[in-house]
């Protein structure tokens, strides 16, 4: 498989970014095109004396940072190593895009350029989170505020097939990120949105409360972007205070030094369980080729796993699948 990764962006770019290239070729038969400045990733790699395997490496000086607006990757900075990126997908130079980039730019480079599956009204960002007894599927976590009824629809198709086809979920179930469980909940959008998951083919199960987002009792949570990018940012803001917190208390003095050594293996397990760099990135659902969204602070680790995720994406045939069930969506509304 040859994935083209954007060098160039994110937080840690490149290092990390090449990092997590070497990593993941170590685990993984791939070769890679690497966008972004010749000269820095070949010191990067030569200094790190990082084995990236089979890698081409297309140059440019331009970079989108993240205080550009996100449509620049398709106009004044279509050159830049995103936006060499993704025309490269498009031409099928390459079979996925990886990129810890701005997301704005990433989901407006990815619609314009690459462009949807045919049928789906607007790609949406799917995040992995850890629930309880196993991951949970969050979408839209942030590509669309404002949604409709009947996009709430394709999300939960799309996150059941993710979920069913790289989690190993047989028969997902979906449920309406909502303010209470009962069927008649919510606004307008929320109403509309639940009576047609009802009829759509799919296992949708209801309503669900925040409070219950990762109580492992659903599989996919669907949600507008406004709604979903709020959960998602008090997630991680939560995890980051209590793992915070708990190392204070441990920390405390020599009697909890000592209880934190009795416990420390479990507190690694915890750790592990809520690391985002175990998720890798997010799917960009929707779009006619896999393109994952590193997360922007992404280290070595976050990157290989991203790139997994991109592999596995393309292996599992998840957009022929996402294709297939639009069509089978399409029929159920016609009758």
């Amino acid at each position: 498989m040859r994935i083209i990764v954007d060098t160039m962006g994110g937080d840690n770019a490149p290092l990390e970014i090449l990092k997590g290239c070497a990593l993941a070729r170590k685990e993984h038969d791939i070769e890679f095109v690497l966008t972004g400045n010749k000269e820095l990733i070949e010191e990067t790699i030569k200094n790190e004396q990082l084995d990236l395997g089979k890698y081409e490496i297309v140059h440019t000086d331009i970079v989108v940072s993240m205080e550009d607006e996100p449509t620049c990757v398709i106009k004044d900075k279509k050159g830049s190593s995103l936006g060499k990126a993704f025309t490269m997908l498009r031409q099928g130079e390459g079979d996925a895009v990886v990129s810890a980039g701005s997301t704005g730019a990433v989901l407006v480079g990815a619609t314009m350029t690459v462009g949807r599956i045919r049928g789906i009204k607007r790609p949406a960002l799917a995040t992995v989170l850890p629930g309880d007894n196993g991951p949970v599927m969050l979408m839209d976590c942030g590509a669309n505020v404002e949604c409709r009824p009947e996009m709430l629809v394709q999300f939960g198709i799309m996150g059941s097939i993710y979920m069913n086809k790289i989690q190993n979920i047989d028969n997902p179930r979906v449920m309406l990120a909502n303010v209470g469980t009962e069927d008649t909940k919510g606004g307008p959008l929320q109403k509309e949105a639940f009576e047609l998951l009802k009829k759509a083919p799919l296992n949708f199960c209801g309503n669900i409360e925040g409070r219950d987002l990762l109580a492992s009792i659903t599989d996919v949570v669907v949600a507008d972007g406004f709604s979903g990018n709020l959960i998602l940012k008090t997630c991680e803001g939560v995890a980051a205070m209590m793992y915070g917190n708990l190392k204070g208390v441990f920390k405390k003095n020599f009697v909890s030094k000592i209880a934190a050594a009795m416990v420390m293996s479990g507190l690694k397990v915890f750790k592990k369980k809520m690391d985002y760099t175990e998720y890798g990135g997010a799917p960009l659902m929707g779009i006619a080729k896999p393109v994952i969204k590193a997360h922007g602070s992404s280290n070595a680790v976050a990157f290989k796993n991203a790139l997994r995720q991109a592999i596995e994406y393309h292996n599992n045939n998840v957009i022929s699948e996402i294709q297939t069930s639009v069509a089978q969506l399409k029929e159920v509304e016609e009758k």
